[in-house]
């Protein structure tokens, strides 16, 4: 995807890239592929690449809800920053919180949302099972990028959000039934509202995004262990 194909795209979501914004993005992909010489962060790097299958890719949750009236975000396995650290570049009105178990990905975001000069943003460096535990109900949004095994990201994620916010899960291929998947959430008072299905620009790979809303406050246990939660790289 070249810079011009990406201002495009955006527009098609309603997004403006300002001037700032483009810059940003532009350091974030600089530092991504300097640090992931040094650890590994991603297999992307080319820069086409990047933008189409990192940052527009992040910025498709706007097809499920409109990220400027919201005000709190929660990306969990947030890996490099995706989806969380993008939303957070292009919608500077979220107070963003990502959260990852493994430290060297929490030490790289913490050094790009320094360079880029960004507030209410943190990095936290957390297994997700038992930051789940101690933030119950605080976020209008919690969602998760290419992390499979819907089930349990299911039981982690929708006691983090507050009454009527939503999780949305953004996955390629569902590795689930929607009989099963309604059946799961629906113990954890949450309801599902729609799935938007699409194929990236260009290469056509399938993403899915699932708008989860929680509908009233519950009394769920704590979840499960979450370590064998992966990121799996999207096609």
């Amino acid at each position: 995807m070249s810079q011009e194909e990406f201002v495009l795209e955006l527009k098609k979501l309603g997004i403006e890239l300002t001037e700032q914004k483009e810059k940003q993005l532009k350091k974030y992909y600089e530092m991504l592929v300097e640090y992931n010489k040094h650890m590994n962060l991603t297999g992307i790097t080319e820069k086409a690449d990047v933008y189409l299958k990192h940052f527009y890719d992040s910025l498709t949750l706007e097809k499920a809800i409109h990220l400027e009236k919201m005000h709190t975000l929660c990306d969990i396995g947030t890996g490099a920053g995706f989806p969380g650290l993008v939303l957070k570049i292009i919608f500077p009105n979220l107070k963003v919180t990502l959260v990852d178990s493994l430290n060297k990905r929490i030490l790289f975001l913490q050094d790009v949302i320094t360079e880029l000069g960004l507030t209410e943003i943190e990095a936290k460096h957390v297994r997700a099972e038992e930051f789940a535990k101690l933030h119950r109900e605080e976020y209008d949004i919690v969602t998760s990028r290419a992390v499979a095994n819907l089930s349990l990201l299911s039981e982690i994620s929708l006691p983090l959000v507050r009454e009527n916010g939503y999780f949305i899960p953004m996955k390629g291929h569902l590795e689930i039934d929607i009989t099963t998947l309604n059946s799961i959430i629906k113990k954890l008072n949450g309801k599902l509202e729609e799935i938007i299905s699409f194929d990236l620009p260009n290469e056509h790979s399938v993403r899915n995004l699932l708008k989860i809303r929680k509908i009233d406050k519950t009394n769920i246990k704590y979840p499960r262990k979450f370590s064998d939660i992966k990121k799996k790289p999207l096609q």
